[in-house]
């Protein structure tokens, strides 16, 4: 490994967190600068990855009493398989940026809790080490496609032999996001990629250069590759629009990933929640709708699913409970959120989760 200066560790804690935005500011004082502004930053003024944020209060939650609630219910189920909450992990590249124990210490905490890591193909670990870590617990699998379809039937064959239940093609980086961040600390991963090592090994290089060895050039004929392949669920990953949603499920997809990629891509681009509202629509309960990019508080879970997602995806929080505490810091961002999410369920009157996908949201006609 090159460059261990640039990677942290961190003992297993669990973490007492008052909030999200506070454990951002404790992960950047034990992440080195680079690996930190990498995680956190994202595209050109970071517009859009502000307004992932802000969006959220672009709706309201109505309260709501005498509902006779005491213990709201947050399991759900995808797939057949049973999660704590509706709350999942994203595909999120080189934990061991965060900490060397890297993506083995976030699959077992997510497992510990009790939901789904999407392991990336940008993964700093093996496919067999994530899953071996997460102890027969559920994952699913995200793919960057290689130029060559033989590397990809190679990728594809490791993740199923380890039981992913699905995999994830992410549509919206075919080329990397114009990332200033990333310039200015002149960051190059110091650490490798092994799911991917047969056509980039990630060490020393930009993620300019890692996106560029990568296939640029996706249709729906990738999706029916990978679906015929591998006859798993594929969802497509970065979906805005109507159009793009019947395109995805007209090639095959069985879920849709509405997502922006965290405001890292394209800039300018409407925030991930308001384009959820369109893509839910269009979908009108077609297949399951996996929702990401800025959630930091329960009630932007909530009003996610409340907005059409069945599940919702976290990334940036997840890597920073592994800075600060390994696979218990993991479990420690979920616990942390599941129960905020109790106390928002509570309050607005819902007793699961299938009454929290069944409530109306309040327009905010303020537009603060």
């Amino acid at each position: 490994m090159a460059n261990n200066q640039y990677v942290t560790s961190s003992a297993e804690k669990v973490l007492n967190i008052i909030n999200l935005y506070e454990l951002e500011e404790d992960a950047g004082k034990v992440i080195p600068q680079d690996g930190y502004g990498y995680i956190y930053s994202g595209a050109g003024d970071l517009y859009t990855i502000k307004e992932n944020i802000a969006s959220f209060n672009h709706k309201y939650i109505v309260p709501h009493v005498l509902r006779d609630i005491e213990n709201p219910d947050t399991k759900t189920e995808i797939f057949g398989d049973q999660l704590t909450s509706p709350i999942i992990m994203a595909p999120v590249a080189a934990h061991k940026l965060a900490n060397t124990q890297g993506e083995a210490a976030t699959a077992k905490g997510i497992a510990d809790y009790g939901s789904i890591l999407t392991m990336s193909s940008f993964a700093s670990a093996s496919i067999a080490d994530m899953a071996d870590a997460a102890h027969g617990g559920p994952q699913w699998f995200q793919l960057y496609m290689s130029k060559d379809d033989d590397i990809n039937r190679k990728i594809l064959d490791e993740a199923m032999a380890h039981h992913v239940k699905a995999i994830v093609l992410t549509a919206d980086a075919t080329v990397g996001g114009n990332r200033e961040t990333d310039k200015r600390n002149h960051f190059t991963f110091p650490v490798g990629l092994p799911i991917v090592e047969d056509y980039q090994s990630g060490v020393g290089q930009t993620m300019d250069v890692v996106y560029k060895s990568a296939k640029q050039s996706l249709s729906p004929r990738d999706v029916k590759f990978i679906s015929d392949y591998t006859h798993l669920p594929v969802f497509v990953k970065g979906v805005q629009t109507a159009e793009d949603v019947e395109i995805a499920l007209q090639a095959g997809a069985k879920g849709i990933w509405v997502s922006n990629h965290g405001g890292r891509q394209l800039d300018g681009g409407p925030a991930a929640f308001d384009s959820l509202q369109v893509v839910a629509k269009a979908v009108n309960k077609r297949v399951p709708i996996v929702f990401d990019s800025g959630i930091r508080r329960a009630q932007h879970v909530f009003k996610a699913l409340a907005s059409g997602a069945d599940i919702v995806a976290i990334g940036r929080p997840v890597i920073y409970g592994l800075a600060l505490g390994g696979s218990q810091g993991v479990k420690s961002v979920f616990d942390y959120l599941q129960t905020e999410l109790e106390l928002v369920m509570q309050l607005a009157g819902t007793h699961n989760i299938d009454e929290v996908k069944a409530t109306q949201l309040l327009d905010n006609l303020y537009g603060n």
